[in-house]
């Protein structure tokens, strides 16, 4: 069986990173994540977003390597965000009452029907 894969691009502007994930994440993959927030930090990047529009996993292990980033950023003085999770991870952090990582969520719970997060205006409402 392929081990899952997980990819992240780093689109850095002048006062905040967006990184973008695509792939699973999972306790194999997990710590890319942390790290690649903790390159931003290392850059002196305090604003981080991150775009989970191209995840299609997200296991507690994920998870919990978004707390461990949001903390980190948090210490520094910074502030992470999640953008744009596919209903399945939006769920997984409702779940787990973890939806403050969601700055600009344009709603607080789902409604019936998720939008899409290839939706435009779901990228207008969220402000990634």
């Amino acid at each position: 069986m392929p081990q899952p894969q997980l990819t992240v691009r780093r689109h850095d502007s002048t006062d905040r990173t967006l990184l973008t994930l695509s792939g699973e994440i999972d306790l194999d993959m997990a710590a890319l994540v942390s790290e690649s927030v903790q390159g931003c930090l290392n850059d002196g990047v305090l604003t981080v977003d991150i775009d989970l529009s191209d995840v299609t996993f997200c296991d507690c292990s994920g998870l919990n390597s978004f707390l461990l980033a949001s903390l980190n950023v948090t210490e520094a003085g910074g502030v992470l965000r999640l953008c744009r999770p596919q209903p399945l991870t939006y769920r997984v952090i409702e779940l787990t009452g973890c939806e403050f990582l969601l700055g600009g969520l344009p709603f607080a719970r789902p409604a019936a029907h998720v939008p899409s997060p290839r939706d435009p205006a779901w990228h207008a409402a969220a402000g990634c």
